[in-house]
This record gives structure tokens, C-alpha cells and sequence, in this order.
């Protein structure tokens, strides 16, 4: 057992189990996984140099200002760092996979996830969390749909982008989006649309990317996809994204009809009432599916 596959889904899944799951699906192939996901968002991971630890707790705590949760101690010097948001969680995971690729660097330079968009009510708090801890001050500007944004990058070299929305419901401040550099367009869309199920939204508009995004909600989790185009590295590694189900097995025979690439064969957490699969898109971004309480018992 690969013990990043261990970590983040022992402290992810057994940390965010959802108040009530939906009926359980058929273990068949479907028109999509929608149905099947528990969690009213998804959860999104970062993995980092293990020396980076620190500077990275610190960045998404008091300066992002993120909540955090209590980490889980995993044994043998390994912990994974949990930061609420809404109902999901932002993860830190120390220490990269040596199946998969890392290209860091501005948000059009790679394929794969390139950020994560975060909201804030108050732009002048923020800038000064961000001073106060030596850091310069976001540097906001129009995105071109009403709000104002600034891109800056964690300790990790991971670019963030914050919005600033005065007055917005409460309910904006617990959303998390995540944007994926796509090779094609179309097809990752169909993925996300398709396949996962998320609602397709209209295209926005982003000045500050410098690009059209065609956003897939579920809940309070937006995945942001656009296209720059087919001929560039791939980051398959530094981020990802999680989803919480009733039945991991039904997400399984789907993603085997359609040939979607596993990253992770269908399995139990040993040591855990859990089942699993990743899976990736099309551009190698981890999708993983889990299903708290569905371990197959072994005689």
C-alpha cells in the first residue's frame, strides 16, 4: 500500500464522513457517479517537499486563515494537516508520489491543477495577515466579472487566487475552486460533466488568467476548466481532488465501461472500514472515490 494512498485517505475520508448518505446505488454502470457522492463539496489535497512543512501550515492558517482541524498522526513521522472550509478540506500532504510528474510555475505553463480559488470579504485584512508575516500584500486588480482578484503562490511554489467580495452571503466565503489546465478542452469536459456528473455552469470570463473557464459545481467545490493548448509539461502530482460515496464499487464499473485510466485498483484501507478507487482525467489529475464503511471483509 503506497503510504501517500494511506495517508490521505485515512485522514480525508475518516475525518469528513457526511451526516446522513444518500440510499445506496446498484453496483452497476451508470450515467454518471453524481448520485452516488455523499459530500456536499469535494476535497482537494496538496502534496510539497517535507521541508516545506512548516512554512506551508503556516501560510494556509494565519495567512490564508483557513480552519484548521486536528491533524492525524499516521505513525512513522507522517501527518496529514487538515484545514476546514465549509464542508470540505483543504489537505496537506508532505512529501511527493515518485509515480507522478510536478511542474510548478505560473497557472498557463503546465497541464493539469494549476490553483485553487479562495474568497475573502475584505481586501485590506487580507493584505495585512499577509505583511504581517513578511510576505507582500496581494496585488488585486479586475478579473473582468465584478470582483477583484490577486494570484500568489504558497511557500510550495502553488499558485492560489483570491477573490474579493464585499457583502457576498456567507455561504461564498466556504467555497473552494479548482482550476485544471486542460490539453483538451472537450475532453475534459465529458469527464467532469459525463462521467463525474458535476453540474455544467455557463463560461467565464477570467482577465486575471487570461482565460475563458467552463466551471463543474458540486455544492460549495467549483472545478474550473480551460485550455491554452495540447503541448505542454504535465503536473499529475502537486494537487487533487476527492470525493466522498456510497458505493465505490458502482463509481468502479463506471469508469470501467467508459476506460477511464485507474491510477489506484479498487481496494480496502487496511487497518480501516474503508474502500477506495483513483481514478485520473484525462489529463492525469487524480479523482478518488471512497466509501467510508464499505471494506470488504476478508476471511
Amino acid at each position: 500500500m503506497d503510504k501517500y494512498l494511506a495517508s490521505l485517505l485515512s485522514a480525508g475520508f475518516l475525518l469528513t464522513a457526511p451526516a446522513a448518505f444518500a440510499e445506496e446505488a446498484p453496483t452497476e454502470t451508470m450515467g454518471s457517479v453524481r448520485a452516488l457522492i455523499t459530500q456536499h463539496s469535494m476535497n482537494v489535497y496538496r502534496r510539497f517537499e517535507p521541508e516545506q512543512t512548516a512554512a506551508m501550515v503556516e501560510f494556509y492558517d494565519e495567512v490564508l486563515g483557513l480552519t484548521p482541524l486536528q491533524p492525524i498522526d499516521l505513525g512513522g513521522g507522517q501527518t496529514m494537516i487538515l484545514f476546514g472550509i465549509g464542508g470540505g478540506q483543504i489537505k496537506l500532504a508532505a512529501g511527493l508520489k515518485e509515480d507522478r510528474q510536478y511542474h510548478l510555475g505560473d497557472v498557463n505553463e503546465a497541464t493539469g491543477i494549476r490553483l485553487f480559488t479562495l474568497f475573502y470579504p475584505d481586501e485590506a485584512a487580507l493584505g495585512e495577515r499577509f505583511e504581517a508575516h513578511g510576505l507582500a500584500a496581494p496585488d488585486f486588480a479586475d478579473r473582468g466579472d465584478g470582483a477583484r482578484a490577486a494570484l500568489v503562490q504558497d511557500p510550495g511554489g502553488f499558485s492560489i487566487e483570491l477573490v474579493i467580495s464585499p457583502g457576498a452571503p456567507p455561504e461564498l466565503f466556504e467555497r473552494v475552486e479548482v482550476g485544471v489546465n486542460a490539453s483538451d478542452l472537450e475532453e475534459s469536459r465529458a469527464f467532469y460533466r459525463d462521467f463525474v456528473g458535476l453540474d455544467e455552469l455557463p463560461p467565464v470570463k477570467d482577465e486575471l488568467l487570461g482565460v475563458t473557464k467552463h466551471p463543474y459545481r458540486h455544492g460549495a467545490t467549483t472545478i474550473n476548466l480551460w485550455s491554452v493548448g495540447r503541448d505542454l509539461p504535465a503536473d499529475t502530482g502537486s494537487a487533487g481532488i476527492q470525493y466522498v460515496v456510497s458505493d465505490v464499487n458502482a463509481v468502479d464499473a463506471n469508469a470501467a465501461a467508459r476506460h477511464i485510466t485507474v491510477e489506484t485498483p479498487l481496494g480496502n484501507l487496511p487497518g480501516f472500514n474503508l474502500r477506495f478507487v483513483w481514478l485520473n482525467d484525462p489529463d492525469g489529475v487524480t479523482n478518488y472515490f471512497a466509501q467510508i464503511g464499505g471494506a470488504e471483509k476478508t476471511q
